[in-house]
């Protein structure tokens, strides 16, 4: 009896003990995820609570596979350590602890894509049961660089179905990347028709492609497109985007312009007037500008006038025809060529006055804008305005005067006319400045006259003594007669310029004196000094007998005969008698001669 006994209490012992067992848990705290780059090293804790330390105390690890089956992969008890075999992390796992400490950590070296999966870590213990916990391994890859291309070159606001704008791409991410278009720093959304395609790669990354397809504006000539694309990282999230792009955008104008672009300000006759035509679109257009109901096309949107006159004004019309939907849309624009007709001067050409009388001419030129008028003679301006007034003209008077007409709007526009005043009287020769000449012997001196009057005067030359000098041809200037004379100067002259006409003569005397040369005078006073000391030497010979004496003749030699003897003949007025001298003075007779 005492043995049965025994036996059900063991029973029920074992029984109590195994049913505590079960009520009995180990507490087990793990992280919900652990996030790491692929190709890093992933590590798993798992912490727990257990009284029975390492000796009661058995881990396991064990995956979820992509079917919901636990796959063991660690096995841990106070005698062994064990790495199952025939897994994928056989040669790339680890566990670091005992689990003295109340916990371990699982290390997953070169972690893959594959191994985003949910891992367990299983506690058991002798007395306080098992227990476990779960850790999501969360696996990232930074994607390549977003790029993004235009597909065609331009786009038409005329088509009705949206275009296809572009293409952003996204290669090599994991989990997916997304794609975003912006349209100016503004996200396009649900009004746009936005194709994404995803592509996993036989490497396991992913790749996105995103196609934007819309309908273009004439706004969208400015605006700038890119892409936005946002991937996970572990922790968070990152944002990186592609270059900007520009698109072309085809659109009708909607409105011309026409300008002059030059000249800048007033036009005049003789200008050359470029007219410019635009319209604001940029499809394919035909540009024309019709004036006077002749329409001509434009090259290069502009039409040249050259060589403009008044018959150019009047108003020309811009006009832009849109070569896909053949509207024509125009502008005018108002031309002005202003005109400065030639001047009338009258008297015409020429006119002759008498001396004291008066001089009255006009000048005038027809005009679309004020103009002004002002007289010159010489070059210098002598009257303002249209009428010409000189009162008691003079010979002074006389010349070419010329009538300027200018536009002061207009730079460089004028007119100009001339008339010659002749004034009729009796001649007048304009002084020089010097009448008194000095020359040097045998040089020549120019001399020159410069007559007023009218009919041109007729210039003579003469001396003092009543020569005539022979003058270069007379010279007619614009309102005198020039004369040029050629003197020689051999000694102290008086030169007299005549100038006559019908009405009378005038005159002008020049005086001429002559001056020696230096040289000369020089010349002259050795010459005088010789010819002294050469009278000397013989007055002194003669007085000691060497040359002619009264003592009768003495031979110079004894070899010469009398026809070597000098003979030296005296005349007297009072006489016919000649006297023959010898050398030493004795009378000759006749004979000897």
């Amino acid at each position: 009896m005492a043995v049965r006994d025994a036996g059900f209490l063991l029973v029920g012992l074992l029984v109590l003990f195994h049913t505590w067992g079960a009520w009995a848990a180990v507490e087990v705290n793990m992280e919900d995820r652990v996030e790491v780059f692929r190709g890093e090293t992933a590590q798993i804790a798992c912490m727990f609570k257990s009284d029975d330390g390492i000796g009661g105390t058995t881990i396991k690890w064990f995956y979820t596979t992509r079917s919901g089956e636990r796959q063991n992969i660690y096995f841990q008890d106070s005698t062994m350590k064990t790495v199952h075999r025939g897994t994928p992390f056989t040669d790339r796992i680890s566990v670091n602890g005992t689990g003295a400490s109340g916990g371990v950590v699982l290390t997953i070296n070169n972690v893959r894509l594959e191994d985003e999966l949910e891992f367990i870590c299983f506690i058991k213990s002798l007395t306080d049961g098992d227990g476990e916990g779960r850790t999501k391994l969360k696996v990232f890859e930074t994607p390549a660089l977003p790029t993004i291309e235009v597909v065609q070159t331009g786009f038409s606001v005329s088509e009705d179905s949206p275009s296809k704008i572009g293409v952003c791409e996204v290669k090599n991410g994991f989990p997916k990347p997304n794609i975003t278009w912006y349209r100016n720093n503004t996200p396009l959304r649900s009004n746009q028709d936005v194709v994404l395609t995803t592509t996993m790669e036989s490497s396991g990354l992913y790749s996105v492609r995103s196609e934007l397809n819309m309908k273009v504006m004439k706004e969208d000539k400015d605006a700038l497109f890119y892409c936005e694309v946002n991937y996970f990282v572990p922790g968070g999230t990152r944002m990186t985007e592609t270059n900007r792009i520009n698109i072309t955008v085809y659109y009708p104008s909607t409105a011309v312009s026409v300008w002059v672009e030059s000249p800048k300000g007033k036009i005049k006759e003789g200008d050359s007037v470029e007219l410019h035509c635009h319209g604001n679109g940029n499809t394919e257009s035909s540009m024309s500008i019709t004036h006077a109901g002749v329409e001509q096309t434009l090259d290069s949107n502009m039409l040249v006038l050259n060589n403009v006159t008044r018959l150019n004004s009047g108003v020309y019309q811009c006009n832009s025809l849109d070569l896909e939907t053949f509207e024509t849309i125009s502008r005018n624009i108002t031309v002005f060529v202003n005109y400065l007709d030639p001047a009338v001067v009258i008297p015409e050409d020429t006119v002759v006055v008498d001396q004291g009388e008066e001089l009255k001419a006009t000048c005038n030129a027809l005009s679309s804008l004020q103009t002004h008028t002002a007289w010159f003679k010489n070059g210098e301006e002598v009257l303002k305005g249209h009428t010409l007034i000189v009162k008691d003209v003079t010979l002074h008077t006389a010349g070419t005067y010329v009538c300027m007409v200018t536009v002061p709007e207009i730079k460089g526009m004028e007119t100009s006319g001339t008339l010659r005043v002749n004034v009729m009287g009796t001649p007048e020769i304009v002084k020089p400045d010097n009448t008194e000449i000095e020359e040097s012997f045998e040089k020549s001196v120019e001399l020159s006259c410069l007559a007023r009057g009218f009919p041109a005067p007729s210039i003579t030359w003469t001396t003092s003594d009543g020569k005539v000098l022979k003058a270069e041809p007379q010279k007619q200037m614009e309102d005198s007669v020039q004369s040029v004379v050629r003197v020689k100067v051999t000694s102290d002259l008086t030169v007299v310029c005549s100038a006559s006409n019908k009405f009378g003569t005038d005159a002008m005397t020049f005086s001429i004196k002559a001056k020696g040369s230096g040289v000369i005078i020089a010349v002259i006073i050795i010459c005088i000094l010789l010819l002294a000391i050469l009278g000397s030497v013989l007055y002194f010979l003669y007085k000691k007998g060497k040359i002619c004496g009264r003592s009768g003749k003495q031979d110079l030699t004894k070899e010469k005969s009398n026809k070597d003897n000098i003979v030296v003949e005296m005349k007297s007025d009072n006489t016919e008698e000649a006297i023959l001298l010898g050398v030493n003075g004795e009378k000759q007779p006749p004979s000897d001669q």
